[in-house]
C-alpha cells in the first residue's frame, strides 16, 4: 500500500484519518490525485470509490461534481452501495442471476428483484483493493477475484489505473484483467455526476444538457432486463443525438421511461471499429458552465438519472435527493450472457480484458 503523494490540504476538504481502517489485515486509505491545472480527484481503495472530483466552473470556482462521502464508514454503509465504485465482475443486470457458459450453468446472487445486479451484493464495489500511487496524478489498484466468487467462474486478476492528464482536466480509467478459465467480465465505474456541484440539497440534474452518440438503445422489461430488441431512438424521448435537457422528456408516458422510473438504459454507441476510444456522450450544466465529455472503448453506455436516490446525506452535509446525480456507465450490454446476439463479454485464458474510459471536463 503506497500513499507517498497524499495531499493533506486538498480542495475537497477530506480528512485522511477518516479513511484509515483495517479489515482482516486489509487497510483502507484516502488518495488524492492532482494535475498541473489544479484539478483534484479523491479516492479510497474500498471499492475503488471516487469521493470527489474538483473542477472549476466558468468563474474559476471549484466544486465537487460527484456525489461522495467523507469517511470510510459512510462509504461502506452508503444507502447507495454502488456510489462511484468500480463495478464487477459484471456491470448491470443478469436475468434471474443465471447463465450458461460452455454447457455449464452458473448461479449468481439475486440482489435486484429477480436479477443479479453489478456483480452481486459482495461484488468488486465491496472489496478492499491493493493500492499503489505511482505519481501525484496516477494510482493503480489491484484485486484478485477467486474462482466462483459471487458465482463467476475462473480466477480473475484485475488491475485498474486512474490517471489525470497533466495539462487537461481529464480522468482516464484503464481497466485490465486476465483469467485462468473462460468467464464473463464487464467492468465500469458507477460515478454519480452533478456538474452544478454537490450541495445541501444537491440540485436536480434535470437541467443538465446531454448528447449521446447512439442511434439505438436497448429497451427493458419491468425488471430492467433488456428485452433483446435493439430499437431506433428516432421520434422517441430516448433520442439524444442532438442536445436535450434531461428533464425535457423524462416524465413522458413512454414505456422505457416508465419501466426505468426515468432514464436507466444502455445505449448502443456508434463505432467505426470495436475497441476504439470514441466520444460517447457530452453533458453540460448551464448555470455553472461546466461541461463533461465521456470517451470510451466500450460498445455501450448506461444512462442513469438517479431515479432511486432518496435524499441521504453525503460529504460535508450535502444531501442527494432523487435525480440529483447522472451516470454514464461505459460497459458491454446488460444481460449479454443470456443474449447470444449481443456483443460477447467472454474473456479466455489466452486473452486480456481491456477497457479505457475518459471523463474530460471543461467550461463553456
Amino acid at each position: 500500500m503506497n500513499n507517498t503523494f497524499f495531499v493533506e490540504n486538498n480542495l475537497s476538504g477530506l480528512d485522511r484519518k477518516n479513511f484509515l481502517k483495517t479489515f482482516d489485515d486489509k487497510h483502507t486509505d484516502l488518495y488524492i490525485l492532482k494535475n498541473n491545472k489544479g484539478m483534484e480527484v479523491a479516492m479510497t481503495n474500498y471499492g475503488c470509490a471516487l469521493l470527489s472530483i474538483m473542477v472549476p466552473d466558468k468563474n474559476g470556482d471549484y466544486a465537487n461534481v460527484i456525489l461522495g462521502h467523507d469517511s470510510i464508514d459512510n462509504v461502506i454503509n452508503s444507502p447507495e452501495p454502488f456510489l462511484n465504485t468500480t463495478i464487477g465482475r459484471y456491470a448491470n443486470r443478469i436475468a434471474n442471476g443465471t447463465f450458461t457458459l460452455y454447457d455449464e450453468e452458473h448461479k449468481l446472487a439475486i440482489n435486484n428483484g429477480p436479477n443479479s445486479l453489478h456483480g452481486g451484493p459482495t461484488g468488486f464495489h465491496t472489496r478492499i483493493w491493493d493500492a499503489h500511487q505511482t505519481a501525484p496524478n496516477s494510482i493503480t489498484f489491484h484485486y484478485f477475484s477467486k474462482d466462483n466468487e459471487e458465482g463467476f467462474p475462473g480466477n480473475l486478476d484485475v488491475e485498474i489505473i486512474y490517471s489525470l492528464d497533466a495539462d487537461e482536466n481529464a480522468l482516464t480509467i484503464d481497466y485490465k484483467a486476465t483469467t485462468d478459465k473462460a468467464t464473463y467480465v464487464n467492468l465500469t465505474n458507477h460515478a454519480f455526476f452533478n456538474l452544478a456541484g454537490a450541495g445541501t440539497p444537491t440540485t436536480s440534474i434535470e437541467n443538465h444538457i446531454v448528447t449521446i452518440n447512439a442511434d439505438y438503445y436497448l429497451p427493458t422489461d419491468e425488471t430492467s432486463i433488456p428485452t433483446g430488441e435493439v430499437l431506433f431512438v428516432k421520434d422517441t424521448p430516448m433520442d439524444f443525438r442532438t442536445p436535450h435537457s434531461i428533464g425535457e422528456r423524462i416524465n413522458e408516458p413512454f414505456t422505457a421511461l416508465i419501466n426505468g422510473a426515468g432514464y436507466d438504459h444502455c445505449y448502443v454507441l456508434k463505432k467505426d471499429e470495436y475497441g476504439l476510444v470514441d466520444l460517447a456522450a457530452t453533458c453540460s450544466e448551464p448555470v455553472s458552465g461546466r461541461k463533461m465529455e465521456v470517451y470510451t472503448s466500450e460498445c455501450g453506455v448506461q444512462l442513469y438519472t438517479g431515479n432511486w436516490l432518496n435524499g441521504f446525506t453525503g460529504a460535508h452535509g450535502a444531501t442527494f435527493p432523487r435525480r440529483s446525480g447522472i451516470c454514464f456507465e461505459a460497459q458491454c450490454f446488460p444481460d449479454t450472457p443470456n443474449k447470444a446476439h449481443f456483443p460477447s463479454a467472454i474473456i479466455q485464458p489466452d486473452s486480456e480484458y481491456r477497457q479505457y474510459t475518459i471523463y474530460k471536463f471543461d467550461v463553456e
